[in-house]
């Protein structure tokens, strides 16, 4: 059975105003887990959270988020400028996944600067491999776009076969492939799985307000948002079928993940999947 956590950056602004330590207390009481250190941080008073975390808590710190490179869009550690800390920071907490939570918005435009991108990642992962670190990829909508007829998922698979991957199934779903279907081409390397569900809203009465002022394209452009981040067991997706599927593709950890919690709570949000994925067995 895989492991159940959260990713922390659900939990971010509260990390800053409680501390580390709180908010792992906080989780802890939910039943979970573990968790995926993303959009936090990596200084030593929250790295010391953690390690007392892991010590007095019993919470696994399974991934640590990284970038491939330093620069504008970077959000914690990049393993160019910070190899030797993010490798001394998976010891300590004895982490052994770390994961690029989105390749560059430069690297989607074409196949040259995809598969050069994915090329740098193979180096990194080999690298990484030699200290006992897994590098993961995780996925966007936009991950299975394609170029010639190869999705970019699967481009980087192919040009980084040391990387393997974090399922995001929300997303997979919004790009248009079925989560069952990614789970079976991915076999073997899906090793973490993001577990957000997918939720489709009526039309606000404003949608309609721009219909009835005959602003139409404003009316279709709300009518084709209408989709949501949601709490497991909230929306569409099948869960029952989804989750062993996982299991059977190889996962190690499941982390609850929601985007965008329109206004909620993150701790409800959290609570009301962890108490979904508990009624379905986990």
């Amino acid at each position: 059975m895989a492991k159940l956590g959260v990713i922390l950056m659900m939990v971010k602004e509260q990390v800053a105003d409680e501390g580390m330590f709180a908010v792992l207390q906080r989780l802890k009481a939910l039943d979970l887990q573990c968790v995926e250190v993303s959009q936090i941080p990596m200084n030593e008073a929250n790295t010391a959270d953690l390690e007392r975390g892991i010590n007095e808590l019993g919470i696994e710190v399974a991934a640590l988020s990284v970038a491939l490179k330093a620069g504008p869009f970077a959000t914690g550690d990049a393993l160019d400028a910070d190899f030797d800390k993010i490798v001394a920071d998976c010891r300590r907490l004895g982490c052994h996944l770390v994961r690029i939570g989105m390749m560059p918005f430069d690297a989607m435009v074409s196949k040259d600067a995809c598969e050069a991108w994915a090329a740098e990642c193979e180096a990194a992962a080999v690298k990484l491999a030699a200290e006992g670190i897994t590098l993961l990829y995780h996925n966007h909508h936009i991950d299975l776009a394609q170029f010639d007829g190869e999705r970019i998922f699967d481009l980087v698979r192919r040009v980084a076969p040391t990387v393997q991957f974090e399922v995001d199934l929300h997303w997979v779903q919004r790009g248009g492939m079925a989560p069952l279907d990614m789970l079976e081409q991915y076999r073997g390397v899906c090793r973490t799985i993001h577990v957000k569900d997918f939720r489709v809203v009526t039309l606000p009465p404003e949608s309609m307000d721009l219909l009835t002022q005959g602003r139409r394209d404003e009316f279709f452009a709300s009518f084709l948002n209408i989709a949501q981040f949601a709490e497991v067991g909230s929306g569409n997706m099948n869960w029952p079928a989804i989750l062993p599927a996982a299991l059977e593709a190889g996962a190690e950890f499941f982390f609850i993940e929601q985007d965008e919690t329109y206004g909620r709570d993150p701790f409800d949000c959290i609570a009301d999947s962890r108490k979904y994925l508990a009624s379905i067995g986990y």
